[in-house]
């Protein structure tokens, strides 16, 4: 049976107001049109659904129970439109974002912080997860907006916009003082202990493709699941940390660490934001987007 839902939605205004009059006005179409209305859909479920009285109409014994089926059906109508209408207008809702904790810290707090100010209804959700994890939550429509260092490995089937541009550096504490000041070949770093991210990482790789194409292999001392970690062993003298200087500008004012000049040097790279081509972002990522881009494009 494929009953055109107008036929419903008149039947029901009728049923609930009990007037064909009052319907008409509300429906706002006429009195003869909401008639023949009821009888079609009568003659297509093959049964009556009100009698007439001087009072207006009443339902038969069959029209309240497929009143109630009805009514039902068209709460859950009207609550979706109102819902979908808090989400448009942001006053419900969820984003979730893939990103980690270092870029949560350095890179995406303001325009949180911007967002909340804004929309203080919408649930704020970060995962953190290894960057091939989160890319996989985000095709499969687990995650709204991914947030990593790139450049992405693997881009297919996602769109990516450049935010802030970072650089990479290798860098000491004053224990390494005797290396400032000089020119560095990066393949000499083979002959202090290096501190680097592990492999799996989107820095690590970035790092691993460049050295590669320099014909250059290193042999870290250390290699360190958290880019935290890295800078924190650099700072406490335990070998050269392979960093980004953006995330720590404070202590390079304050001397606790050093940059190194090596050659050849470091391509800068950028920071940016991962939206799958599959799944449109919810209104509430949407709005943070435009955040972020308002700032860029600034």
């Amino acid at each position: 049976m494929n009953i055109n839902f107008e036929l419903y939605r008149v039947f029901y205004t009728v049923a609930k107001l009990g007037n064909i009059t009052r319907a008409a006005e509300e429906l706002m179409i006429s009195q003869p049109a909401i008639s023949k209305s009821i009888k079609n859909l009568e003659d297509q479920l093959g049964g009556q659904l009100f009698v007439r009285t001087k009072r207006g109409v009443n339902l038969t014994d069959e029209g309240i129970q497929f009143y109630g089926y009805i009514k039902q059906a068209m709460d859950y109508i009207y609550n979706a439109e109102h819902k979908f209408t808090d989400l448009m207008n942001l006053e419900t809702g969820t984003i979730k974002i893939g990103i980690s904790t270092t870029l949560t810290r350095q890179f995406l707090l303001p325009y949180l912080k911007e967002f909340h100010r804004k929309y203080p209804k919408i649930d704020i959700q970060l995962m953190t997860n290894t960057a091939d994890e989160l890319l996989n939550k985000l095709k499969n429509g687990l995650v709204d907006i991914l947030i990593v260092n790139l450049p992405l490995l693997n881009e297919k089937d996602v769109e990516v916009i450049k935010c802030k541009e970072v650089h990479d550096c290798f860098a000491v504490n004053d224990l390494y003082m005797d290396l400032l000041n000089k020119e560095i070949n990066l393949a000499d770093l083979n002959n202090y202990p290096l501190i680097l991210q592990a492999k799996g990482s989107i820095t690590r790789g970035f790092l691993d493709n460049f050295l590669k194409e320099n014909d250059i292999t290193f042999r870290p001392n250390m290699e360190l699941a958290s880019y935290t970690l890295v800078s924190e062993f650099t700072k406490i003298g335990l070998g050269i940390g392979y960093i980004t200087k953006e995330y720590v500008e404070q202590e390079l004012r304050n001397k606790s660490l050093y940059i190194l000049n090596v050659k050849p040097a470091i391509p800068c790279r950028h920071v940016g934001l991962v939206l799958s081509k599959s799944h449109l972002p919810s209104f509430s990522a949407k709005k943070l987007i435009e955040i972020i881009k308002a700032d860029i494009d600034n």
